[in-house]
């Protein structure tokens, strides 16, 4: 399949909420971290949705069922029914049913997510790897103070043959507290321990773009995430549009490095850009131009980055309309946003052109970021 390489964030004249009809949003690092709400998340989702969008929370996080999702969500003032949440458990559930027999015994390495998409799907989960006539081992994020047996329990079974699943591969999830080790880190310890590889459902891969299609019934979704290489990845590998938000993993130099899969359709501070229009980004002299910052890739690889002489009104796309650039450089009184977006047209352009190394420190600094 071939797929067009962004060199550019995209510009859209509507809002996204009115432009998409279905947000299909990751949930850690987007609308929450650490269990509580993101800043701006709240009011944001509940102005989408009053004005008609459809919202639809997909997380590769297999560790909690989509009721108890569903609760917290409420509990964090976003009215959510559970039908609502997609997971990667329900995903690997499902590719599970599909090689197995119904009944099948089914080892979890995970926590009650999995289990009750077992259930769901007509298998039945245990927890020893001497369970007769086991027909598959599943493993998902099973929280913090998943005991380190458990990956023992998981390489017994694999070394004897049998098949083995992953929820997903994510390396790290974000919390409260910051960075922690996700269940892509705990796969990694089965795999050492068997030298086997595990099917992965979870985003980026197909199982989980199939399973929201499958459960939301979307016609122009929007994907909302934090994650280049599951959320931008798995819209790409769904032929959607994206949304990168910068409330999680990525920050604003891993986005200018993006590799072309990685690279969003739009990107916004946090999910007020549902709410706004995206910005036009413009070839402009050797750079880009967007809303008054103007970004070029030199030669010896450092971005630079200026802002105009003249006065400029296109930068509303980043922040609803506020233009909130408090922490550029200079009190400048534009958006920061605007001249990432610039940055990423300047750098992506420049990777596609055989440029190797890119140096942005000095322009976001720059811009605060």
């Amino acid at each position: 399949m071939t797929r067009q390489i962004r060199t550019s964030p995209a510009a859209c004249d509507q809002s996204l909420h009115q432009a998409y009809d279905t947000a299909l949003l990751d949930l850690d690092g987007v609308v929450y971290a650490g269990g509580r709400a993101i800043g701006h998340a709240v009011e944001s989702l509940a102005a989408a949705r009053a004005d008609g969008m459809h919202l639809a929370y997909v997380t590769n996080n297999a560790l909690r069922t989509p009721e108890a999702v569903a609760e917290h969500l409420g509990e964090l003032g976003i009215p959510t029914e559970a039908a609502e949440v997609i997971t990667s458990a329900q995903a690997v559930a499902r590719l599970i049913a599909e090689q197995v027999e119904p009944g099948s015994k089914v080892l979890v390495i995970g926590g009650e997510g999995l289990r009750v998409a077992l259930r769901e799907r007509g298998l039945v989960p245990v927890e020893s790897a001497d369970e007769e006539g086991l027909a598959a081992v599943v493993q998902g994020y099973g929280g913090p103070d998943l005991a380190w047996g458990r990956f023992a329990e998981a390489a017994y079974a694999i070394n004897r043959g049998v098949p083995w699943y992953a929820s997903n591969t994510d390396l790290t999830i974000p919390g409260a507290r910051g960075i922690a080790p996700g269940n892509g880190a705990a796969v990694e310890v089965v795999r050492i321990a068997t030298g086997a590889d595990p099917q992965v459902a979870g985003k980026p891969l197909p199982p989980m773009h199939r399973e929201t299609v499958l459960r939301t019934g979307a016609k122009r979704p929007l994907v909302v995430g934090d994650r280049l290489d599951t959320d931008i990845e798995g819209a790409f590998n769904g032929e959607v549009d994206s949304l990168l938000v910068l409330t999680g993993v990525t920050d604003a130099e891993q986005l200018l490095r993006a590799e072309p899969r990685h690279r969003p359709t739009y990107v916004d501070r946090d999910l007020r850009g549902l709410l706004s229009g995206q910005p036009e980004v413009v070839p402009a002299a050797e750079g880009f131009r967007c809303g008054g910052w103007t970004a070029v890739a030199l030669n010896n690889g450092v971005l630079e980055l200026s802002e105009d002489d003249e006065d400029d009104e296109g930068g509303e796309g980043g922040e609803g309309g506020e233009g909130a650039a408090g922490g550029a450089g200079g009190g400048s009184d534009r958006d920061p946003m605007d001249g990432l977006r610039a940055l990423c047209a300047a750098a992506w352009t420049a990777a596609a052109e055989g440029a190797c190394t890119l140096d942005p420190a000095k322009a976001l600094a720059r811009l605060g970021l």
